[in-house]
């Protein structure tokens, strides 16, 4: 067997918060490249009318769904690698990262051409007004068809993941999105003559965004401990990496796609409201995925943290980082929501100077806000379970939150509430995640082992 390189599981040693700190301070550029674009695609297609921002609002959650079921994938190359680096097994570190790249790219494409056969029969069931569908399959198309290069750059990203690699992943992301900074404006609006192409431009440029973030992906790789080398799956059994990945990718993936999911049922309740809280229910998203950017490179960079030290059965370090990473989670939460809360109207006039826009974007600021938190615990503590092959506990408090919390919630108080009983679903379901996800996490990685029968004493 050859030996594991001496810096492959590099998060094994060394101080806890500072491998917390190197590893999410570059996630948080990366992510927050990655949201930027949300942010950047609201002004410019705001710029094409309210219709178009209606129709973007309603694809959000959509586009949300079909990239969180490819952040499950990611997420089990992650773990499957992570663990492999932590036992010291190089070789099969190296079969799942590259086997793990080619799985991503076979979902993409299968996931693709599924959201492309479905675009009327998604929106219909989100109530999407019939005129606003041209505008919906405009974009939806050439998403659908470029899909298959999320994957594979989720795919690659989850093998720098698991290597602790940071840098290079959140450069794949800021390349990704410069393309998509430089791109949008021209294909959404036009520029130097060329008149664009409306909302479609917006896809197009994400499609172009993917391709170069993949050429990224593909040189960063290679000067790490495990370089992309599919000639290691010719003489392997492909069964032991596939289980491995789907055991943990599989119900990641449904539980990140459950929260979007609750998402589109909630903006299903929004329409109901009429177009204004629609866009301005939408436009608050953007705003909401951009300021809790640090919650979510926490939740990333946790995994390659505690997957490494499970995987060297270094537990006491894998509830170290826990317990920090929670502590954040509650300052940066409650921190962000006072700001929200304060200045939700002067964030809104940055989208639109529709007043019944901007009271909407508002109203949902004032009592979603106070979720972030809870939010950030809950996606944190799902990181933390899928790193350690518990996806199945993180899929299912989300199918609780969303189905016996959220939306309960929100079809009791909308006859009373309005709009605002669907912002208070939200919090609710949010709550709920950081009570659940506390527990869970605190039984998981304080269980008795029962494969070595080692207690993880309580500290």
């Amino acid at each position: 067997m050859t030996a594991p390189a001496p810096t492959a599981a590099k998060l094994v040693s060394g101080s806890i918060p500072r491998h917390l700190v190197q590893q999410t301070l570059p996630a948080i550029i990366g992510v927050a490249a990655i949201m930027s674009i949300g942010i950047v695609d609201a002004y410019f297609i705001g710029q094409l009318g309210s219709e178009p921002l209606a129709a973007i609002s309603f694809i959000f959650p959509v586009s949300v769904a079909s990239t969180s079921l490819g952040v499950g994938v990611m997420v089990g190359i992650n773990s499957v690698v992570a663990r492999a680096l932590g036992e010291g097994d190089s070789e099969k570190a190296a079969r799942r990262a590259n086997f793990g790249i080619v799985f991503a790219v076979l979902c993409g494409a299968a996931m693709g051409l599924a959201l492309w056969l479905a675009i009327d029969v998604i929106f219909t069931a989100m109530n999407a007004p019939a005129h606003l569908m041209p505008l919906i399959r405009a974009y939806m198309t050439p998403y659908a068809m470029g899909f298959p290069l999320s994957l594979t750059i989720m795919g690659f990203n989850g093998v720098l993941r698991g290597q602790g690699e940071a840098k290079r992943t959140s450069t794949v992301s800021i390349a990704y999105a410069a393309a998509n900074w430089v791109l949008n404006p021209i294909l959404i609006t036009g520029a130097f003559g060329f008149e664009g192409f409306g909302i479609a431009g917006s896809a197009y440029a994400t499609a172009i965004g993917w391709a170069i973030g993949v050429l990224t992906a593909i040189m960063l790789l290679r000067g790490t401990s495990l370089p992309l080398n599919l000639g290691l799956l010719r003489h392997c059994s492909l069964i032991d990496p596939a289980k491995a990945i789907i055991r943990v990718g599989l119900p990641a993936a449904f539980s990140n796609a459950i929260n979007p999911l609750g998402l589109s049922i909630l903006t299903a309740l929004v329409a109901l409201e009429g177009e204004a809280a629609v866009a301005g229910f939408g436009a608050a998203g953007r705003l909401q995925s951009f300021v809790i950017v640090p919650l979510l490179a926490l939740s990333g960079a946790i995994g390659g943290i505690v997957g490494q030290n499970w995987g060297a059965r270094e537990y006491g370090r894998a509830r170290e980082a826990a317990l920090y990473a929670a502590g954040f989670c509650v300052a940066w939460g409650l921190i962000v929501a006072i700001a929200m809360m304060a200045a939700g109207e002067s964030f809104a006039r940055v989208f639109t100077d529709d007043p019944q826009v901007i009271a909407e974007f508002a109203r949902y600021l004032e009592i979603a806000a106070w979720g972030y938190a809870g939010f950030g615990l809950l996606i944190v503590g799902n990181g933390i379970m899928n790193a350690v092959d518990k996806a199945g506990y993180a899929l299912g408090q989300s199918v609780v939150r969303v189905f016996l919390v959220m939306l309960p919630v929100a079809l009791v108080l909308r006859a009373d509430m309005g709009s605002a009983a669907i912002y208070t679903a939200e919090l609710a379901a949010n709550l709920f995640g950081a009570v659940s996800a506390v527990v869970l996490v605190r039984y998981v990685l304080t269980q008795r082992r029962p494969d070595h029968g080692i207690g993880i004493p309580l500290r």
